[in-house]
This record gives structure tokens, C-alpha cells and sequence, in this order.
């Protein structure tokens, strides 16, 4: 049972939605921006390729740690006070990051900022949940919602080249500071505090176990080719994360009210969706990093030169998401994840005949054909995931799937070390050649989205979503996608 508020003038609503959509553009801005900003990064802190690699890791694999824990703690203590908590936080690792003198003081203020990014995003939607009750309203405050991720991926790279160009690097994280006073002040004045009456117990040693995994596996992918991947303190953490791994499988399937509720993964719908937002934010997070130090590296080209080849991602993103999620109410998921495979398939195997001459129209087109992929996925996640769940369950299970994307950027910058270290670490290297296993990786990954997408919409599929409904829940099911082939 949650806490409602009372009647509200549909001006405070816009209010409130504005305030609760600022907390997602900076989010979102920041990882577009940040990694325009990588190269001047290097150059200004004297970076190697493995720390360039965490000042990107550190803030999604915190984000992605830390957000379902900060979705109950604002459902327990107060959407609101958490919200402002999370905002203060993410304001104050933006200054730190902007005045970091050393590149591990970069890294460890980027590790503050994802603390207060995990509070934004799930206990904004929670804000706009209690306070948009109405289908339709509701429906429209969402639809504002999405828009702006695409709104933040327009603004992300010109905006932060711009900035590069003409103040530097450290200005990518003023302009956090604003956004940041401002959403903190109508907050104040406008968001009323909810709770949730019914609050599920909290999961410590899952979550370190999960946190252990995770941070394992990332650093030893990272850190793997720079220390050698028979080191002892590589071999050692790895062995760690696969330890914690089992630790954790083992611990949650008999705690009764666990972190992670495995049950879910008997469902091939949601265990399809939270593989395939793993397979396409690895590609995303992968291609983001090489690319901007292939256009500023490899190619010479200026930081605002660089936002502006990143353009046709952002126009995919503002065209073809809503588009998407047309698509998904009216056929289902299979279309949406279908095309995203192929065109990120298509876009990675283009890029394995990049060169350092490569004419900037077919660039134009590459990222282009790789917008529009990367679009398509992200409508189709959601549904998938939910497909069938009971309705007391389906926000836990799109807190997943969230929880995977940001999984997915982690490993795929992890693997720019891993599978083209020479292009990132070794002056003067062939760029275009040394990167080419990546782009092979990235097809590998835009198949898997293919295989999935077919699979996961199968009346098999649903029917493993039907059984599983039962076993977690008395409760009343989300309506199946009638359109399954």
C-alpha cells in the first residue's frame, strides 16, 4: 500500500515533472559529455588507458550498485528527502570532479557522483508515480520523461564540446551545478513527501555479494592487460567475483525476502531482456569511448567538431525511440528488437572497415545506422522484462533491467582494454586496426539481440512468464503481448 497525496493544480504537476526531468538530464548528460571529454581528460591529467577507462566505470558501475537499493530507501525514508539527498550529493562530486587536481581524485569524485545519481532516476519515477494517478495523465508524464533522455543525448556531446573548445575540460561538471540548485529549490517548495506504508526488508549481504561481483569482473577486465592477465592480483580478484557470484546465487535462492528475487530468470522474457540490455549498452558504452578518441585522437578533431558527428545519435534517439514504443504497443517487442540487432550489427560491422582517412560523410552514416539501433532497444526492454509479471512485481523487475544498462556500459568500456588496448594505450598505433576485434565483439553483440529478440516473443516464451507468475504472486498479471508469433 503507498502513501497518496492530495489534490494538486495541474501547474504544480508541471512543476513537479520539471523538477523530477532535471534530475534525468544531468544523468544523462553526463555520460555523452564525459566522454567527449576523455581526451582533454588524458591529455590535461596525464591518464593511461586504464584510468580513462574508471573515470567512465566508476560512475555506472556505482549507478548500477546502488539503484534498486536507492529505489527502497526512498520508498522507506521519503521520496523526497532522498531525492534532494541524491541531488546535494551528485552536485557535490560535480564540483570535486571539476577541481580534481589528479587523476585519481577525478575518479574517486566520479565515484561520489554516482552515489547521487543512484538516488535520482528511480525515486524521480516513484515521485511521478504518486503524483500523475490518472492513466492518461500518467501516460503523458512518462512520455515527457522519455523525451528528455533524448533531449540530454541532443544537448550531451555539442553542448559539451562547446564547452571543451571554449573553457575546458573541468566545465563539463559546472554545468551540473545549476541544473543541480535549481531542481533542489522546486523540490523544496513544490514535491510533497511520500512513503510507502508496506516497505520490503533490506538485503545487505546480497547486495555487497552482487557489488563484489560486479566491481570484480570489471576490474580485472580493466586492469588485465596494463598488469597482465596472470597476475596475482588480477588472477585474485577475478577469483573473488567468481566466488562472490556463487556466494550470491546460493544466498538469495533461500532468503525469503531477497535482493533479487532469482525466480524471475525462470521467466524467458525477462531473462531475454535483461541479456540483451547487458548485449546493447556494452556495444553503446563501447562505442561512445572508442569513438571519441578515434575523432580526436586518430582523426584531429576539435571537441565541438567531435558533439557534432555525435548528432546523428542524438536525432535517432528523439525519432525513433517514440517511434519504438509505437511499434511495441501495437506488434510487441519482436519488431523493435529485430531492427535494433540488425542495424547495430550492421553499424559495428561497418566500423570494421574504418580508417584514419575514412571520409566524415560515412562516419556520419555509421553513427547514424548505430543511433537508430541503439534507439530501438530501449522501448522493448521495459515491456519484455514485465511481460507477464504480477503487478506488485513488475517494478522490481524493471528495476533489472535498469540495473543491467548500466551493467552493460561498465563491461563495454571495460572491454575497450581488454580486446583494443593498443588503440587506447599505445602512442602512434594504428587506431582503426587495433580497434577492429572490438567492432567484432559489438556484431557478436548485436546478434545476441537478434537471437534474443526472436526468442523472448515466442508463445513458449510467454508461457514460461505465465508459469512463474503463480510461484511469486497471488496477484493479477500484465496483460501478454497479443501480437506473438
Amino acid at each position: 500500500m503507498i502513501e497518496t497525496v492530495g489534490v494538486m493544480t495541474p501547474r504544480r504537476k508541471a512543476i513537479i515533472l520539471v523538477s523530477c526531468c532535471l534530475s534525468l538530464l544531468i544523468v544523462s548528460m553526463d555520460a555523452t559529455i564525459v566522454n567527449v571529454a576523455i581526451p582533454a581528460i588524458r591529455a590535461d591529467l596525464s591518464a593511461s588507458a586504464a584510468q580513462m577507462q574508471w573515470v567512465v566505470d566508476i560512475y555506472t558501475l556505482v549507478l548500477a550498485s546502488l539503484l534498486m537499493l536507492s529505489g527502497a530507501t526512498g520508498d522507506r525514508f521519503g521520496r523526497r528527502r532522498v531525492f534532494q539527498i541524491g541531488l546535494t550529493v551528485f552536485a557535490v562530486g560535480s564540483l570535486a570532479c571539476s577541481l580534481a587536481p589528479t587523476i585519481d581524485t577525478l575518479i574517486a569524485a566520479r565515484f561520489l557522483q554516482g552515489i547521487g545519481g543512484s538516488m535520482l532516476n528511480p525515486v524521480a519515477l516513484s515521485i511521478i508515480s504518486q503524483i500523475f494517478v490518472g492513466r492518461e495523465e500518467r501516460a503523458r508524464a512518462l512520455g515527457v520523461w522519455g523525451a528528455v533522455v533524448g533531449i540530454s543525448m541532443s544537448l550531451g556531446p555539442i553542448v559539451g564540446g562547446l564547452l571543451i573548445e571554449t573553457i575546458g575540460w573541468r566545465s563539463v561538471f559546472w554545468i551540473n551545478l545549476p541544473i543541480c540548485a535549481a531542481a533542489i529549490m522546486l523540490t523544496a517548495i513544490f514535491v510533497p513527501e511520500t512513503k510507502s506504508t508496506t516497505m520490503r526488508n533490506v538485503d545487505p549481504v546480497g547486495q555487497g555479494l552482487a557489488v563484489l561481483f560486479l566491481f570484480g569482473v570489471v576490474y580485472a577486465l580493466i586492469e588485465g592487460p596494463g598488469l597482465g592477465w596472470t597476475s596475482p592480483r588480477v588472477v585474485g580478484i577475478a577469483v573473488v567475483a567468481a566466488l562472490a557470484f556463487v556466494a550470491f546465487l546460493r544466498y538469495e535462492s533461500r532468503r525469503q525476502d531477497p535482493f533479487l528475487d532469482l525466480r524471475f530468470f525462470r521467466s524467458i522474457p525477462f531473462t531475454s531482456a535483461t541479456v540483451t540490455a547487458v548485449s546493447a549498452f556494452a556495444g553503446w558504452g563501447a562505442f561512445l569511448f572508442m569513438m571519441s578518441l578515434y575523432l580526436q585522437g586518430e582523426r584531429g578533431y576539435s571537441a565541438m567538431h567531435t558533439g557534432l558527428i555525435y548528432l546523428p545519435i542524438a536525432l535517432g534517439a528523439l525519432l525513433f525511440s517514440p517511434l519504438s514504443g509505437r511499434l511495441v504497443g501495437r506488434y510487441g517487442a519482436r519488431p523493435s528488437l529485430l531492427t535494433a540487432g540488425v542495424l547495430i550489427s550492421v553499424a559495428a560491422t561497418m566500423l570494421t572497415f574504418l580508417t584514419a582517412t575514412t571520409p566524415v560523410w560515412q562516419l556520419l552514416v555509421v553513427f547514424a545506422v548505430f543511433g537508430i539501433g541503439f534507439s530501438m532497444v530501449n522501448a522493448p526492454l521495459t515491456n519484455a522484462a514485465v511481460s507477464g509479471m504480477p503487478l506488485d512485481r513488475a517494478g522490481a523487475a524493471s528495476a533489472v533491467t535498469s540495473t543491467s544498462r548500466q551493467v552493460g556500459v561498465s563491461i563495454g568500456v571495460a572491454l575497450c582494454g581488454s580486446v583494443a588496448g593498443p588503440a587506447i594505450s599505445v602512442a602512434g598505433a594504428d587506431f582503426a586496426s587495433a580497434a577492429r576485434p572490438l567492432w567484432f565483439v559489438c556484431i557478436g553483440l548485436g546478434l545476441v539481440i537478434l537471437v534474443l529478440g526472436t526468442f523472448s516473443t515466442t508463445r513458449r516464451a510467454h508461457r514460461s512468464a505465465e508459469r512463474l507468475a503463480p510461484l511469486i504472486s497471488g496477484t493479477p498479471t500484465l496483460p501478454e503481448d497479443a501480437h506473438v508469433r
